[in-house]
C-alpha cells in the first residue's frame, strides 16, 4: 500500500488544495487560481481541419478565436500529433504550422500555450507571442530547460513514460502515483536549478501517455497529492482520451459526457487547470465542479 493510502480516499479540504502557489505566472499574464482554468485544445495538423477553401492556418485561427469566445482562458496550439504511434514532424514543418496561428491569436490578445518538445520551435513560438510552453516530454531536453530559463513564460511539465511511438506498448510502474510524482518533482527541480521560479510551473501527470486504464484512473484521483508532492498546480488533460473510449465504448468525438465526468473528478481532487476540446460544454462542467469544491464564480 502506498504511504498515501488508497487513492480513492478524500483529499485535503478544498481550502488547502491551492495553498502552495495560488498564482501561475505566464509572461505578462498572472493567473490567480481561485477557480479552475480552461485550456482549449487547438491542433494545427493536416487532419485537424477540413479547409473549405481556406488554409489550415486560417481555419485554426478561426477555431482559436471560437475557443476563446466559448470561455477558454488559454489556447494550447500544437503542430505535431502525440497520439500513440504518431510519426515525428520535422522542425521546419512544425514551425510552419504553428507560428502564423500563434502570431495571429496573440495579436488578438489571447493567452497562447505552445505544445512542443523542440527547443527551436519553442524559441520561435515565444518570439511569436506564446506565453506558455507545454512540453509533453517534461523538459528532459537540457535545451528546453535553457529556453525556459531564458524566458519568463509559464511552463507545463508533463509526465510521459517512453515516447509517443512506443509509450502504450507495455506501461509499467511500481506505484503509478508515487513514480509519476517523483519524476515530475525531479523535472521541477531541474527547472529550479536553472533559475526558473516555482510560480511559473504547472505539472501534468500525462493521462494516456504511457498509462493503462488503471494508471489513468489512479492519477485522476491523485491531483491533490501531486500538488503536495511537487509544490505546483496540476494541469489535467482527460478530454476525449482513449481510457474514456475503453469505459464507454464511444469514439473520440462522442466522449464529451465521459470527459465531463473525468473533468469533474479532476477538479474535485485538486487539479487547477483542465485541457479540453469542447470548451463551451466543459465550461459549464467546470463552473459546477468549482461550486461543489467551494471555489470560483461567486461561491
Amino acid at each position: 500500500m502506498s504511504p498515501w493510502g488508497a487513492y480513492g480516499r478524500p483529499g485535503p479540504p478544498p481550502s488547502l488544495v491551492h495553498s502552495i502557489h495560488p498564482v501561475w505566472r505566464c509572461g505578462a499574464t498572472l493567473f490567480t487560481l481561485d477557480r479552475t482554468l480552461i485550456m482549449g485544445v487547438l491542433n494545427v495538423t493536416p487532419d485537424s481541419f477540413s479547409d473549405g477553401g481556406r488554409t489550415i492556418a486560417e481555419d485554426a485561427i478561426a477555431h482559436g478565436r471560437a475557443l476563446a469566445g466559448a470561455g477558454a482562458d488559454i489556447i494550447d496550439i500544437g503542430g505535431e500529433s502525440t497520439r500513440p504511434g504518431a510519426s515525428l514532424v520535422p522542425e521546419d514543418e512544425e514551425r510552419r504550422r504553428v507560428l502564423p496561428v500563434i502570431e495571429a491569436l496573440a495579436a488578438a490578445g489571447l493567452v497562447i500555450s505552445l505544445d512542443t518538445s523542440k527547443a527551436a520551435v519553442a524559441r520561435a513560438g515565444i518570439a511569436a507571442g506564446a506565453r506558455i510552453l507545454n512540453d509533453v516530454a517534461g523538459f528532459r531536453d537540457p535545451e528546453m530547460v535553457r529556453v525556459a530559463a531564458e524566458s519568463d513564460v509559464g511552463l507545463c511539465v508533463m509526465h510521459m513514460q517512453g515516447e509517443p511511438r512506443t509509450m502504450q506498448v507495455s506501461p509499467t510502474y511500481d506505484d503509478v502515483v508515487l513514480d509519476v510524482a517523483r519524476e515530475l518533482s525531479a523535472a521541477v527541480l531541474r527547472l529550479d536549478a536553472a533559475g526558473v521560479s516555482r510560480d511559473r510551473i504547472t505539472v501534468d501527470p500525462g493521462i494516456g501517455f504511457g498509462k493503462t486504464l488503471a494508471h489513468n484512473l489512479a492519477l485522476i484521483r491523485a491531483g491533490h497529492l501531486l500538488t503536495a508532492q511537487t509544490g505546483c498546480p496540476v494541469l489535467m488533460g482527460v478530454s476525449r482520451k482513449s481510457f474514456l473510449g475503453t469505459l464507454t465504448g464511444k469514439p473520440p468525438t462522442e466522449r464529451e459526457f465521459g470527459t465531463a465526468a473525468a473533468v469533474t473528478a479532476a477538479i474535485l481532487t485538486g487539479s487547477s487547470i483542465v485541457r479540453v476540446h469542447d470548451v463551451a460544454a466543459q465550461r459549464d462542467v467546470v463552473r459546477v465542479a468549482d461550486a461543489l469544491r467551494g471555489q470560483g464564480y461567486g461561491v
